[in-house]
């Protein structure tokens, strides 16, 4: 092997062996590795479960996993709208310099559930948009309740988002795979496209801590049985109001302890 070949192959060797120290030393990157396989299987396997047993599922609600998809993107989007903003700051090295004024960190919470909702706005109304153009689907047929859908996944998006963002403050850019990976965990115990009835006992009790999975069965009752059920909405709103709080309380006591410690202007991997 000529000596410049030779060079070459240690140079490439070096690169690998840096990013397998990368890999070691960062937890959220070795989870990722099998978490995404892992969820689709989980996921998949129990809508394929639930179909087998219900073969007339679709044909009795047209639309109802169109729907599902839309209002699940709700709160995929609200939590991105809170994490993934708060990390544009940190991208930048801007956040101590933010807080060199008189800003606040539940002040920047606010203004970020504020972005979330704006965003979320544009990108699920697009879907929605979308979704009625290409296969003559309305959201919007759902009527008023729509609102109550729409907000209790907002806001529980907000706490994961919140979570997240307090997460990174702690352990660093390293942890930031779990803005996408947060809530696509709870993406099978919240029934978004089958009751929780088909999960195994332990999952269902899970499940019950959810608000989501709360939503998601009053949408199902709207579609089947052309009803709305008020007292799933107002579990969920219950339960968000406690997420939300401990969501904050979470972000703002590492946002203090970061502060504390000088990691706002050079917080990294």
């Amino acid at each position: 092997m000529s000596r410049s070949l030779w060079a070459s192959v240690r140079r490439v060797g070096a690169m690998i062996e840096r990013y397998v120290y990368l890999l070691k030393g960062s937890w959220p990157r070795i989870i990722e590795l099998a978490y995404w396989p892992t969820m689709q299987i989980i996921l998949w396997g129990f809508l394929s479960e639930y179909l087998v047993h219900h073969s007339s599922y679709l044909a009795r609600a047209s639309g109802v996993l169109l729907a599902a998809v839309l209002l699940w993107d709700v709160m995929f989007r609200g939590q991105l709208g809170v994490s993934v903003v708060f990390f544009e700051e940190l991208y930048s090295r801007n956040l101590g310099h933010l807080f060199a004024s008189p800003l606040r960190a539940y002040e920047l919470a606010s203004a970020l559930f504020v972005i979330s909702l704006l965003r979320t706005l544009i990108g699920s109304g697009m879907a929605a948009l979308f979704a009625f153009w290409f296969y003559h689907f309305s959201i919007w047929r759902m009527g008023f309740v729509l609102v109550a859908f729409f907000m209790n996944l907002l806001v529980m998006g907000w706490a994961i988002g919140l979570v997240v963002a307090g997460l990174v403050l702690r352990y660093g850019l390293g942890a930031e795979n779990l803005a996408w990976a947060a809530v696509f965990a709870l993406a099978p115990v919240s029934g978004i496209y089958y009751p929780i009835s088909v999960l195994p006992h332990w999952l269902q009790i899970v499940a019950q801590i959810l608000p989501a999975a709360y939503v998601f069965s009053a949408m199902r009752a709207l579609f089947f049985h052309h009803i709305i059920v008020a007292r799933p909405l107002w579990e969920a709103g219950g339960l968000n109001v406690v997420y939300l709080a401990l969501g904050l309380s979470l972000f703002l006591r590492t946002f203090h302890n970061a502060r504390l410690h000088g990691r706002l202007l050079n917080l990294g991997e």
